[in-house]
C-alpha cells in the first residue's frame, strides 16, 4: 500500500489520557475509535525543532492546556509539547451542540435536515483542525486531514459530561 504515512514523518502510536475523561457515550467512543484507526493509517506529523520519528504521541489536558508528549517510536528521545486550549473553547463548544444535534436527528429526522446539520457539523470540524494546526504551526508539521483526526481526539479529551 502506498501511503504517504510510510516513512518517519508520522504518528505510529497515539493513546488518550484516560484520567482526562468523565465518560463516553457509545457515539463518542465510534469517534474516538474511528478517529485513532484513520489517524495510524495515514497521517503526516513531523517535528519542527526535534528529532525525526516515527513517533508515539500520548495526549492529555493539564491546566487547561493540551499536552502533547511525543516520543520517538524506537528509542527514548521525548518532547512536551503544551498548547492553550482557550483558542479552541469556542468551535469545541459549538461541534459539541451540533453533534448532540446531529445524533438526535439521525433518530429521524429527515434527510434533508440530517445532511444541513451534518454539512455544519463538518464546517466546525475543519474550523478546529484549522485552529489546532495553527496552534502546532511552530513546533510541528500536520497535514489537514491528520489535524482533523487530532482535533476530534482533542474534542473528546475535552468532554466533561
Amino acid at each position: 500500500m502506498n501511503r504517504r504515512s510510510d516513512g518517519p514523518d508520522r504518528i505510529v502510536a497515539i493513546e488518550l489520557d484516560q484520567g482526562s475523561v468523565v465518560r463516553w457515550t457509545p457515539e463518542v467512543q465510534h469517534e474516538r475509535s474511528v478517529a485513532i484507526f484513520d489517524l495510524l493509517e495515514d497521517n503526516r506529523f513531523r517535528l519542527k525543532d526535534g528529532f525525526d520519528g516515527p513517533y508515539k504521541v500520548a495526549l492529555s489536558l493539564r491546566d487547561n492546556n493540551l499536552v502533547l508528549d511525543v516520543s520517538h517510536a524506537e528509542n527514548a528521545e521525548q518532547r512536551e509539547l503544551i498548547l492553550a486550549v482557550r483558542p479552541l473553547r469556542r468551535v469545541i463548544k459549538d461541534y459539541f451542540i451540533i453533534c448532540d444535534s446531529y445524533f438526535q436527528a439521525i433518530r429521524g429526522a429527515p434527510p434533508s435536515k440530517i445532511e444541513s446539520i451534518d454539512m455544519a457539523r463538518r464546517g466546525l470540524h475543519n474550523e478546529g483542525a484549522e485552529l489546532l494546526r495553527e496552534a502546532l504551526v511552530e513546533k510541528v508539521d500536520v497535514d489537514a486531514q491528520t489535524a482533523r483526526r487530532l482535533f476530534t481526539l482533542v474534542c473528546v479529551l475535552s468532554l466533561r459530561r
